[in-house]
């Protein structure tokens, strides 16, 4: 498995480019099954995650054809409605080709999810709204099977927690769907609207994507469409962390600022200067010591769940006691003990984490559990004292394309070890 090398101590300073966003572009590709016409999709980024998701259309019946950031889509037949485990167990967003598969041919037989241990991601919620879509469903030996031979048909559906894969899987399911299907409780952030507006492209009828109620008026059938995927939100936020964590002065471009406002505020309240030159770019300069600043992760537009371990390797560094809450998942502080071993101060006590600083880090070898907390350790090695060894970088490869390249051009002393 390959390694990060990094040696810290180094400002980052100059500009670095945003990708598309890997959370946006999942349900995209999964889109395209919604049509047998072409569907294209530009800016999507190079990761471990999309190269997966595109098997997976390969061996459903999808033509895949990629071009740099461009990837044209067209499944003419659904050739084999299955998700399988083999495929999929190291990507949670599986689940996504459960709506459109059943949608488009009354069946789908789909792996439960795998991917990060950070903690339970209810599949149970996606099952419950194709059920109130009419959808037969039950699982065994690790699968979901799933049958709507007479089709689809609207349904109100309340989500009793707010999911984004879930709101996503359904709005899918929904458009196919014969009648009007509401969904309550829906999930807001900036990766539904996207994919509300591919779908709307593609001829589907959906109002109210980016509030909590979304309606969808079902159509006869989807056409293709030509869509750019939006910026990635966490990449462009753990860029903007790492340039306020060692002293830099750091321009993040490519962005979308709308999508960023929680982890700003943080970063402003911290003593952080964040300024918007132009419409898609975000600068960050840290000339003051840090302060501490309490955090607690919320749906969007709140802070996001997907920057806590980042935000968390930030507090190393400030002035006083940070206490950073996780309210989205259980088990999302693995992270914590790997930063212990670099020097950081850090007690768990249930969903709350008290981060004391500033403290003086120094590399260590250190583990990645998964793909947002070996963006938190990226972000410690680049201030630490020394050199630190990261292993199981394989967890930030699903959602970071070339990370240790774009790094390496702002200044990072960063290298891959194969």
């Amino acid at each position: 498995m390959d390694k990060f090398v990094i040696a810290g101590g180094t400002a980052l300073e100059g500009e670095v480019a945003t990708s598309g966003s890997k959370n946006a572009a999942l349900p995209a590709l999964a889109a395209a099954l919604l049509t047998d016409k072409p569907v294209i999709l530009r800016r999507i980024p190079k990761v471990r995650d999309i190269r997966t998701m595109q098997r997976l259309l390969v061996d459903i019946g999808t033509q895949v054809e990629v071009a740099d950031e461009t990837v044209q889509l067209r499944t003419e037949r659904i050739v084999c409605p299955e998700a399988p485990y083999e495929l999929v167990k190291t990507m949670r967003a599986s689940s996504l080709v459960l709506g459109p598969l059943v949608a488009r041919c009354g069946r789908a037989r789909v792996s439960l999810p795998g991917g990060c241990a950070i903690g339970a991601r209810p599949i149970n919620l996606h099952i419950f709204g194709l059920e109130q879509l009419g959808a037969r469903i039950h699982q065994e030996h690790g699968y979901i099977e799933a049958q709507a031979p007479d089709g689809l048909r609207g349904a109100t559906v309340h989500f009793d927690r707010i999911t984004v894969t879930g709101t996503e899987d359904l709005m899918m399911a929904a458009v196919l769907a014969k009648g009007e299907t509401v969904l309550l409780n829906a999930a807001r952030e900036p990766e539904v609207g996207d994919l509300a507006e591919l779908l709307i492209q593609m001829g589907a009828r959906i109002e109210g994507a980016g509030t909590s109620t979304i309606r969808i008026q079902g159509v006869d059938r989807l056409e293709g469409a030509d869509h750019r995927i939006i910026p990635d939100r966490i990449e462009a936020g753990t860029f903007l962390i790492a340039g306020a964590i060692t002293n830099g002065e750091l321009a993040v471009t490519g962005c979308n600022p709308d999508h960023l406002g929680a982890l700003v505020a943080k970063l402003q309240q911290a003593g952080v200067e964040v300024r918007q030159p132009d419409a898609t770019t975000l600068r960050v300069r840290s000339g003051v010591p840090l302060r501490s600043v309490d955090m607690t992760t919320e749906e969007f537009p709140g802070f996001a769940t997907d920057l806590q371990a980042q935000y968390m390797a930030l507090m190393t560094q400030a002035e006083g006691i940070a206490i950073v809450v996780e309210t989205i998942f259980e088990n999302r502080f693995m992270h914590a003990q790997e930063l212990a071993r670099m020097g950081a101060n850090i007690r768990l006590e249930g969903k709350q984490a008290i981060v004391a600083g500033p403290r003086l880090l120094t590399g260590a070898g250190v583990i990645a559990s998964d793909l947002r907390a070996s963006a938190s350790l990226v972000l410690a090695a680049l201030v630490a004292k020394g050199e630190t060894v990261i292993d199981r970088v394989y967890h930030i490869d699903r959602g970071y394309e070339r990370i240790e390249a774009k790094l390496a051009g702002v200044g990072a002393n960063i290298r891959r070890v194969e």
